[in-house]
């Protein structure tokens, strides 16, 4: 078993920065990758952006990219998303999530198999 903490999460204006941080216990940490998901009102779970076990590969979604940055700290069981230049369309509830697959950077939802319960983001017009 996998248990996921997400924090970070708040209340910004359009233009502005979060940085996100899931930790990870349980199962040894380094032989997983992991992603970002967010989900808005009324929207399905959308991919945003993914880390394999090494950290030296790294995938966005076409919406986050050139905006935010994936990055894990295998010392710390941490994986971190730095969002910038936010828009009023990011905000969503984002969910940490670990997988085990070989395609973890399709950013396919069911190929992840522990979650965190999420954080709220919030961007301001």
């Amino acid at each position: 078993q996998v248990q996921l903490v997400e924090s970070g999460g708040g209340l910004v204006q359009a233009g502005g920065s979060l940085r996100l941080s899931c930790v990870a216990s349980g199962r040894t940490f380094s032989h997983y990758a992991m992603g970002w998901f967010r989900q808005a009102p009324g929207k399905e779970r959308e991919f945003v952006a993914a880390i394999g076990w090494s950290g030296e590969r790294t995938y966005n979604g076409d919406s986050v990219k050139g905006r935010f940055t994936i990055s894990r700290d295998l010392a710390k069981n941490t994986v971190t998303l730095q969002m910038n230049s936010l828009k009023p369309e990011d905000t969503a509830v984002y969910y940490c999530a670990v997988t085990y697959s070989s395609n973890w950077y399709r950013g396919q939802a069911n190929e992840y198999a522990y979650w965190g319960q999420g954080t709220q983001v919030t961007v301001s017009s």
